[in-house]
């Protein structure tokens, strides 16, 4: 088939390739989202999708929005027999959904009807759930509701964060993507309705999702602090001032501290929550770089009954 990839950040880039990769099928064009401004320069910086795009010498499309006239009529010239996604970030509209011939087919980092949504992999870590893993449906107009072409399963592991579990799924799903485009083309996939039932939403994780309760029990301040690394990052206070909590570790055998009292060590800093404690394994104060939390602890000079998160 002739594809058009749409994708913007560096989880769709391991899908590009193996389309690109593919002997069966020839990738067009990408769609990606308008270069955006990164670093302390605040200089315009293509996605990417975009610079893989560049470097296989594909033709790299940019809309400010996928209803832009000039991009819908470039998208017919070029005539895709379907236009595989993943993580392109912008809603398509009827106009775009109708152009190619098999449909806009995306890969989403859930097992659908499960946390549809921006941020499926953050939810399902704060969620606590045990497995997830990628599916690939047909796009319509709902929110990642269409029938379902595969999945794929991954185990989710105790100590993954958000950013672990996404390259894997990332990968993973480059193939469940490729395999895809196969089984459409040559005519043995069909795509199946989701069930009604199982239904669960995973919109943005803001940075207020991240701030840390710390009378919640442990488990759910390891599992927030595991699904918003690395982004939006996981934060408590201190003094007044934000501190990012990077890694913790639940500590059943610490039961002696009220939420948020912090207990320093010489090599360990343990903070109490709804339940036991949590140990305190990388953070990073706010203007400096992450550290190890008893290196940090070391620095501030704790206090006795000193706490976080006011």
């Amino acid at each position: 088939m002739k594809l058009v990839f749409a994708g913007t950040p560096e989880v769709a880039v391991p899908a590009l390739d193996a389309l690109l990769a593919s002997e069966r099928h020839e990738v067009a064009a990408v769609v990606t989202r308008p270069d955006a401004p990164a670093g302390r320069g605040r200089r315009l910086v293509a996605s990417p999708v975009a610079e893989r795009a560049q470097e296989a010498g594909i033709e790299v499309l940019k809309p400010v929005r996928p209803r832009d006239p000039e991009f819908l009529e470039r998208l017919k010239e070029i005539g895709p027999d379907c236009c595989p996604v993943v993580a392109y970030g912008a809603l398509l509209p009827r106009e775009a959904l109708d152009i190619p011939t098999h449909g806009w087919v995306n890969l989403h980092f859930s097992l659908l009807p499960a946390w549809r949504g921006a941020a499926p992999v953050q939810h399902a870590l704060m969620a606590g759930d045990e497995i997830t893993g990628a599916t690939t449906f047909l796009i319509e107009e709902g929110l990642d509701s269409g029938p379902v072409y595969g999945t794929v399963t991954e185990e989710i592991r105790p100590t993954d964060t958000s950013g672990d579990l996404l390259t894997r799924l990332a990968f993973a799903g480059a193939g469940l993507l490729a395999a895809t485009m196969d089984g459409i083309e040559d005519g043995t996939l069909k795509a199946v309705p989701q069930p009604a039932e199982g239904v669960s939403h995973a919109p943005k994780v803001t940075v207020e999702d991240a701030h840390v309760d710390w009378r919640a029990p442990a488990l759910r301040v390891d599992r927030v602090v595991r699904g918003c690394t690395p982004a939006p990052g996981a934060w408590t206070t201190f003094r007044g001032e934000r501190l990012k909590l990077i890694q913790v570790r639940p500590a059943p055998e610490r039961t002696d501290l009220a939420p948020g009292e912090i207990a320093a060590g010489k090599n360990d800093v343990y903070v109490g929550t709804g339940s036991h404690a949590v140990e305190l394994l990388w953070v990073q104060a706010q203007g400096k770089k992450p550290m190890r939390a008893a290196d940090w602890a070391r620095g501030v000079r704790i206090a006795p009954g000193e706490r976080v998160g006011g």
